[in-house]
């Protein structure tokens, strides 16, 4: 018996998909009876023609899946679209770099770890981008020795 007629008309009627329709098994004979899409639309009121559920991803898989971006997988070459300037771009990174070494030399300065002098000189260089992070400034400070007085949480080796 051959209902792609009437799953077509429904799929219409239903506003989904052929697959998505589901005719019910018990009444297959009523449902190839049915010949215009009035008669399918009495059959889909009587629930014998229905619409099944569009498949999703469960909230389960959709956390698991959010947790392991979180920690920084799922992001190979098969994931991105778009250039590396376009994912972060340049001005971004610098920003992350450059506001942190700022910060550190505000603190610095404050505390008297290092004179003003010193500071406009690591300042100027910072933003010439000399240094590529904090750390890396606090080596250089500390290999030409520029400290006043060591900062309380930092050691010298």
């Amino acid at each position: 018996m051959n209902l792609s007629n009437q799953r077509r008309m429904a799929s219409e009627i239903l506003k989904c998909g052929q697959n998505r329709v589901y005719m019910n098994p018990n009444n297959l004979e009523d449902i190839s009876e049915a010949v215009t899409r009035g008669d399918v639309r009495k059959l889909i009121k009587e629930d014998v023609i229905k619409a099944r559920q569009e498949r999703g991803v469960s909230s389960g898989r959709k956390r698991d899946r959010l947790k392991q971006k979180e920690a920084g997988k799922r992001k190979g070459h098969g994931s991105r679209k778009g250039s590396k300037y376009a994912r972060a771009p340049r001005k971004r990174r610098w920003i992350r770099t450059i506001r942190p070494i700022r910060r550190t030399l505000r603190e610095y300065r404050s505390e008297g770890v290092i004179s003003p002098v010193t500071y406009r000189y690591y300042y100027k260089h910072a933003s010439g981008g000399i240094f590529r992070s904090v750390g890396h400034m606090r080596s250089h400070m500390q290999t030409e020795k520029v400290f006043l007085k060591l900062p309380q949480d930092k050691e010298v080796k």
